[in-house]
């Protein structure tokens, strides 16, 4: 039987994902540092259970066909495991949002290919709307040449999360222009958008689809936006200024203590009655038109948890190509209105 391990499988999100899969009648094996967090939740799902550390992942695969990786930050994390993968022929998926784990991965296209391993990450909220209706909206407007992104996400976050958004307060903002990624100070650019509830202003972020956007449409210049109150769009600007304070080990070390004491994930009513709005324009300089589209989602984490699971089993399946992949270059510019709950609307639309 094509086995799946979960790593990471005893954090908010991987415990979540477990589940679900478990509900749909697959048995995962359940990995991950903490062998008795991991006790925790194999007893209670009835799985078979592996603790290891990444490093150590290459001894532990196993009957493994499928890797999906929970456990963030995923800088730290995913590198190693998909290094195991790849050594392993198995296919390798996570929930990162992260640039330099979708730009380090992409560079291992030609060693996933030669391995017959899909290497997909950001199957999660991160990036599986946003990378679909960029690829919808490339689909609408083939000669696009900018393409800007934006969500609007409700609800609170979980503790991995959290300890990945301080990994990279030092890092700065990202956008892409004529196909390269470049570094740009935090929330350089504003404009006004409406998501679908109204009209509000919006700041440039670096998300993932300004490694994976272009990669899905080949359009080459992307950004992406997230709406934020006049306060906030201050202090993140003013958070430019103390990127060297933020990379310190010290400061590091106390924020993700404060998150693991401070920080819990949506409970399961917010996951329940959340909803999250994405919105996407292309442009195109030589004809001058643009087109618009908008998504609307289940709340964050509940959205992550289908997309994840949904895409595990495609994978499983054998419904995904080798090499590196993005999902809507594994699964298409529909996946994400194939999932619960999503509904996608053109500009235009009565």
């Amino acid at each position: 039987m094509t086995a799946l391990l979960v790593y990471g499988a005893y954090g908010y999100t991987g415990e979540l994902v477990a589940a679900e899969l478990c509900a749909r009648g697959h048995d995962p094996v359940l990995a991950g540092r903490n062998a008795t967090k991991l006790d925790r939740i194999g007893t209670r799902l009835g799985c078979d259970t592996r603790a290891f550390p990444v490093g150590a992942a290459a001894a532990h695969l196993d009957g493994v066909d499928v890797v999906l990786n929970c456990a963030g930050p995923f800088t730290e994390t995913a590198t190693p495991l998909a290094d195991a993968c790849l050594d392993a022929g198995v296919d390798y998926l996570d929930i990162t949002g992260e640039i330099p784990v979708f730009e380090t991965l992409a560079r291992r296209d030609d060693d996933a290919r030669d391995a017959d391993a899909t290497l997909l990450p950001g199957v999660g909220f991160d990036v599986v709307p946003t990378d679909c209706l960029a690829a919808h909206l490339a689909q609408r407007l083939p000669d696009a040449t900018h393409l800007a992104l934006g969500f609007e996400p409700h609800g609170g976050i979980s503790p991995g999360t959290a300890a990945t958004a301080v990994g990279q307060l030092g890092d700065g903002g990202a956008v892409r222009r004529d196909g390269r990624l470049l570094s740009v100070p935090p929330a350089h650019r504003q404009r006004r958008i409406d998501f679908g509830t109204g009209t509000r202003t919006a700041v440039t972020f670096p998300w993932g689809d300004v490694a994976t956007a272009f990669r899905s449409t080949g359009i080459p210049n992307v950004e992406v936006y997230i709406p934020m109150p006049s306060a906030a769009r201050r202090a993140l600007r003013a958070s430019g200024h103390l990127a060297p304070l933020f990379d310190a080990a010290p400061v590091q070390d106390t924020l993700r203590s404060l998150i693991t004491r401070f920080v819990d994930g949506p409970d399961a009513d917010e996951r329940a009655t959340g909803r999250a709005h994405i919105w996407g324009e292309v442009s195109s300089d030589a004809t001058g038109e643009t087109a618009v589209s908008r998504l609307v989602t289940p709340e964050t984490y509940a959205f992550t948890v289908d997309a994840a699971t949904t895409a595990a089993e495609r994978t499983l399946d054998g419904d995904t190509p080798p090499g590196y992949q993005t999902p809507a270059t594994a699964f298409g510019a529909d996946f994400v209105t194939d999932l619960d709950g999503v509904t996608r609307t053109d500009d235009g639309d009565a």
